[in-house]
Order: structure tokens, then C-alpha cells, then sequence
């Protein structure tokens, strides 16, 4: 049964002292079991693997660790509980505009949800506390140097407490991609609380970071709910960076419509990015830690409400968003660890419909991620992420099936290829290479090993720029012989020959290139060499039809864009973000079932009776006149 409130006004009456802020669930009082709160007040029929596991032991009392990847449904494991458990939820998150969508939907669905943090004014700030202390919260989301705080932790004490949600749990631990000192002291909590249920849910961790969230946080005796990495929906390509601009620009040009995300190393390449795109058309904006709160915030509010089309931000700060719709992540430049790069590209196709990630990857960006890395005063916690880019590498040369390499860096195995991911989809076409190979290598021998790649290029491609000429490497034996390729060419060959140990670039010293022992039989013709074609471009999509299909589900698209512009106007009306009325696997499913009728409606997944009454009838009706015109 659902838990009893203190302080909580009769059914009939709703709290008008702060309707922006805290809500009464109008439908949570006629809900009996998770799964009816699930469908009668977040709108889905059925628990998602794991979920159904999790609240319960929740429910029970007892703690859980929940490794489930991005768009998996882990707010529902602690949401859900916090309806069934007398007292408030406290759910810990390091990012305030995480919290403000979480809240946000939360609102929307009429579960009374707040956040306290910096963000909140004096007002607001005492009205959420009053809340709190008169048993008028479901869920409060809270930084977590806010919440250890003595005069917060005072406060608990004197409150029922439904359990502790711990959010993002990797930044506990060092081995995480996102540590944050301030998580650390959060292990205070099982002390602090013993009889208090505590979850810790994360999307990115691999075998090492979860024994140590887990032994941080003193959830030894936890349950542990491991769902997986996989994201099938999303496709994963990876191509030769070669004029980045152009590369974006041409996958945006058959994405008109969708929104995304662009990631980039550096806050200048953000802004600078982001120019170019609204100099050519494209409504952007960049997004990154050193612009004023106020612009930041101006750029998340607009890109939730479907008033942007992408952001461009750096792949440091991130942006911690809840927007369902986000139909592509591409990173401009390489991630420093394959955590972030997972955690980024699962920003797209949170609805479960069909996404992309697109990395465009370069051997300069190693370098210069490399150098930022080795800047770090702990020099412990450099070799940590120099190991981590490593593996960031790793995944992004390889010819084999993307997501069989990205799951496998986080312990999980695929038994067969994904059939989702470039190298599925359009396996690179190989050629035998031994003799330009063997050309590459001894130009970087007839140099001295002192140069790098560009240099290099320049010497077998017959260059008379003048730096070769002081150099008198005009006069060497390998100078020219390499004219009759391009220097795309000889870029992607000489970056397979580092990965393949033929060469080294020596980072520490301005990336110069060296022989390994390896290149000798090569050199010496004892060995042929097998290589892959490069790949700059990224492959066009096929022109939209009038019917879409996903998975099982065929839709009509012309009726799936006119709901959408539907839902914007009420958005708009309403100031919310579009996806808090309706998310786009529900429009998706209300264009394929053509729902008429309110019955029909509520079955659509998504629609819960608090949407059903404020939105219902205007979309029976769109759908209605749709069908009359067709």
C-alpha cells in the first residue's frame, strides 16, 4: 500500500501555496501495488528487465547497487519506491540542471518533487524546506556539499526518511571518469542512517569502479542489479577526421529536423563551432563551464524546448540534461576515457528510438588530450586516465564491431556482431599495402626518426615548402615517392601503422615518429601488410518516407510531425519542455495506433491519467482530423 503522509492535505484539495513548485499526485491515493503506480501515474504498463527486482527491495528496506545504462529507467527504481515508503526520498545528484529536468517531469506527472540547491532563490529555498518539514514531498533532489552539510544532516534527523538515492555513483571513485572529491564523504550516510534503504545507480562503471563505489558508500551487504551496457538503438560510427567542419556539417544536412549534441574538447572550439553553424543556417549554440550561469541556463532551457537544434559543449563540463529526444551526439573530438564517451553518446535515443553517435577521430586530439592529461598535479590519478585515453584509442581504431568493443571494455560479451555500427554495416574494404608501407617507414628512417607525421608527409609527397629545403630533405632517397597519393592517404596509413606497433609517436617529444623492432621484417620484405581503406565520409541516410517504421512499429511520419508541432504549442502555453507533455516514442506510438478514443489513449505508453485529463483531447482531436483529411 502506498504510505501514509504527514501533514498531507485531503484528496480533494489541491496545495495552492506553491502549485509551481509542489504538486499533489491526484492519482497516487487509488494506486495499491509499484505496478499500478507505475501505470497510473508515469503512464507504462510494464516494468523494464530489473526494475520490478529493484523496487521491491527498496520497498523491502533493504540496499541496491544498480549498474543499468543510460535510458534503461533507473529514476523509476527510486522514484516508485518513494510512493510505497513512509517520508520523504533523498535523492543525491551532482548536477543542478539534472535536477531541475528531473523535477520538472516529475511536476508534469504530479508527483510532488523539488530540488534544493544554488539555483533557488531566497524564496523558493524556504518554501522548499517548509515543504519538506511539513511532509509535503515525495522527492527531493539535493547536491551532495549540500546535504552533508551539519545543519542539513541535522535536519534529516528529525524527518521520516523514505531512503537515499545516490545518483551518477561513479563520481565516488577515483577509477571513475568524472570523480568529484565532494562524493567521497557520502559513505557518512549508512553510518548517519543505518535503517535507511540507500540505492546507487550508475550508467558507466567497469568491474574495478564498482567494488570501489560500492566499498566507498559501505553497501557491502547490498543487492547488485547489473542490467548491461547495451544501448542497441544507438548506432556507432567512427571515421578519419578530415575538415571536422565539413564532416558536421554534412551529417546535420540530412538531420534537418532532429536534435543533438556536439561535443568538443576545448570551450573555444565550442563557440567557435557554433558560430560556423549559425553563420550556415543552423539554430546552435555552444554551452560550456566558463559562460555566465544566466547564458548557460538560457541555452539549456532552449534546447529542452525544441527551440535549438544543437549544442555544441565541451566534453569536460557535459550537460547533464533528461531530454528524451535527443536524436545524435557527435564528438567533434576524441573523449578522454571510453566512460565519458558512453555516457555522451547515451545521451542520444533516451526513448529508445533509433539514435546515432558519430566520433570523428584524429591522432592530433589524442595528442593534445595526452598533454592536458600530464598537466595534473596527482600523479597517480594521471596515470588513471592515461590509461583510460588508451583504451579510448583502442576503441576507435579497431575494424571490429563497435558496440562488441565498447561493451567488452566495461566486462560484458556480445556473442555475435551488433549489425548496428559502421563496421557492420559497411565493413571497410581492405588492400595490400606492403610497398607504400614499407615507403612510410623509410622516410621516417631516412629523417632520422626527429619529425612528425606532417613533416613526413610532406618529404614523401615531394614538398618544396621551405622548411624542408633548410633541412636539405629534398635530397633524401624517400623525397617524392610517395607524390601519387593524397595526404589523407598517407595520414590514415601511417595512423594504422602506430596502432599496428609498426611506429610510435613520441608524445613527450612533439609527437615525432620512431621505428618499433616490429617494422624491420616489413622493411626487409620478409611480410606483407594487409590495411584498411580510410574513411572520411559519413554515409548518407536514405530519404524519409511517409511511413517510418521502428522496430515492429509502423507509423505514419507526416502525423508523428504534425504531434510533434502539436506538442511544442502546448509546451510553449505551458513552459515546459516538450518531452515533459509527451516524450517521441509515445508520439510515435499514438501516429501507428491512431488512438480515438480516451481508453485507447491511456494505453499508449507514456500517457498516464493526469496527462490523459490535461492533453488527451487535444491530441485525440489531431489525430481524429488527420484521419479525415488523409
Amino acid at each position: 500500500m502506498l504510505k501514509r503522509r504527514r501533514g498531507r492535505p485531503p484528496p480533494h484539495r489541491i496545495l495552492k501555496e506553491h502549485t509551481t513548485d509542489y504538486q499533489r499526485n491526484d492519482c497516487d491515493h487509488m494506486s495499491s501495488t509499484p505496478l499500478d503506480t507505475l501505470k497510473s501515474i508515469y503512464g507504462y504498463s510494464n516494468f523494464r528487465a530489473l526494475q520490478g527486482e529493484i523496487i521491491d527491495t527498496l520497498i523491502s528496506g533493504a540496499d541496491a547497487f544498480v549498474l543499468m545504462p543510460t535510458g534503461g529507467g533507473k529514476s523509476l527504481c527510486y522514484q516508485i519506491p518513494a510512493h510505497h515508503r513512509d517520508g520523504v526520498a533523498i535523492v543525491v545528484s551532482p548536477l543542478i540542471s539534472l535536477m531541475k529536468d528531473q523535477v520538472d517531469a516529475l511536476l508534469a506527472n504530479g508527483v510532488r518533487a523539488a530540488q534544493y540547491n544554488s539555483s533557488l532563490d531566497v524564496a523558493t529555498a524556504r518554501a522548499t524546506l517548509a515543504a519538506l518539514h511539513a511532509g509535503e514531498l515525495d522527492l527531493l533532489y539535493i547536491a551532495p556539499e549540500r546535504l552533508l552539510s551539519e545543519e542539513f544532516i541535522a535536519r534529516l534527523k528529525s524527518l521520516d526518511i523514505a531512503l537515499f538515492a545516490i545518483d551518477e555513483a561513479h563520481c565516488v571513485s577515483q577509477w571513475g571518469h568524472d570523480f568529484r572529491p565532494e562524493y567521497i564523504q557520502l559513505g557518512r550516510l549508512r553510518e548517519l542512517f543505518p535503517a535507511i534503504p540507500l540505492i546507487a545507480l550508475t550508467a558507466t562503471a567497469d568491474p574495478q569502479t564498482r567494488e570501489d563505489i560500492i566499498q566507498r558508500l559501505n553497501l557491502g551487504r547490498a543487492r547488485r542489479f547489473i542490467a548491461g551496457f547495451d544501448r542497441p538503438n544507438i548506432r556507432y560510427t567512427v571515421i578519419d577526421k578530415h575538415q571536422p567542419f565539413n564532416q558536421l556539417k554534412s551529417f546535420l544536412a540530412e538531420r534537418p529536423d532532429d536534435a543533438g549534441i556536439v561535443y568538443a574538447l576545448s570551450r573555444k572550439r565550442t563557440e567557435e563551432v557554433a558560430a560556423k553553424l549559425v553563420a550556415g543556417g543552423v539554430k546552435a549554440a555552444a554551452y560550456h563551464a566558463g559562460l555566465p550561469d544566466k547564458q548557460r541556463q538560457r541555452v539549456q532551457e532552449e534546447f529542452l524546448r525544441d527551440d535549438l537544434q544543437v549544442v555544441v559543449a565541451t566534453v569536460a563540463f557535459g550537460m547533464g540534461i533528461d531530454k528524451p529526444n535527443v536524436r545524435f551526439v557527435v564528438h567533434y573530438d576524441i573523449p578522454k576515457n571510453i566512460e565519458s564517451y558512453y555516457q555522451e553518446t547515451g545521451r542520444a535515443g533516451r526513448d529508445g528510438l533509433p539514435a546515432e553517435a558519430l566520433l570523428l577521430f584524429g591522432y592530433g586530439d589524442i595528442a593534445l588530450v595526452r598533454g592536458l592529461i600530464e598537466k595534473g598535479g596527482n600523479p597517480e590519478q594521471n596515470r588513471i586516465e592515461l590509461h583510460k585515453l588508451n583504451a579510448m584509442v583502442g576503441y576507435a581504431e579497431p575494424l571490429t564491431c563497435r558496440r562488441r568493443a565498447l561493451l567488452g571494455y566495461f566486462g560484458e560479451e556480445l556473442s555475435e556482431d551488433c549489425g548496428n555500427c559502421d563496421i557492420c554495416l559497411n565493413p571497410p574494404q581492405r588492400f595490400d599495402a606492403t610497398e607504400d608501407a614499407r615507403k612510410a617507414l623509410s622516410c621516417v628512417y631516412r629523417v632520422g626518426q626527429r619529425f612528425g607525421m606532417n613533416h613526413v608527409i610532406d618529404v614523401l609527397r615531394g614538398s618544396a615548402n621551405q622548411r624542408i629545403l633548410d633541412l636539405r630533405h629534398d635530397k633524401v632517397s624517400t623525397y617524392g615517392i610517395g607524390a601519387q597519393h593524397s595526404k589523407d592517404y598517407w595520414s590514415s596509413l601511417y595512423r594504422q601503422l602506430i596502432h599496428l606497433g609498426y611506429l610510435r609517436q613520441d608524445v613527450a617529444n612533439f609527437s615525432v615518429l620512431q621505428l618499433t623492432a616490429n617494422a624491420r621484417p616489413l622493411l626487409r620484405g620478409e611480410l606483407k601488410l594487409a590495411l584498411a581503406q580510410p574513411r572520411v565520409k559519413v554515409k548518407p541516410q536514405p530519404k524519409k518516407k511517409s511511413r517510418g517504421k521502428i522496430g515492429a512499429l509502423d507509423y505514419n511520419e507526416e502525423l508523428f510531425q504534425q504531434l510533434r508541432e502539436l506538442r511544442k504549442t502546448l509546451a510553449d502555453r505551458d513552459g515546459v519542455p516538450p518531452y515533459v507533455i509527451f516524450g517521441d516514442a509515445a508520439l510515435v506510438e499514438m501516429a501507428a495506433y491512431l488512438p480515438r478514443e480516451p481508453e485507447a489513449f491511456l494505453r499508449i505508453n507514456g500517457v498516464g491519467k493526469r496527462k490523459l485529463e490535461k492533453f488527451g483531447e487535444d491530441f485525440i482531436s489531431a489525430i481524429i482530423d488527420f484521419g479525415r483529411s488523409m
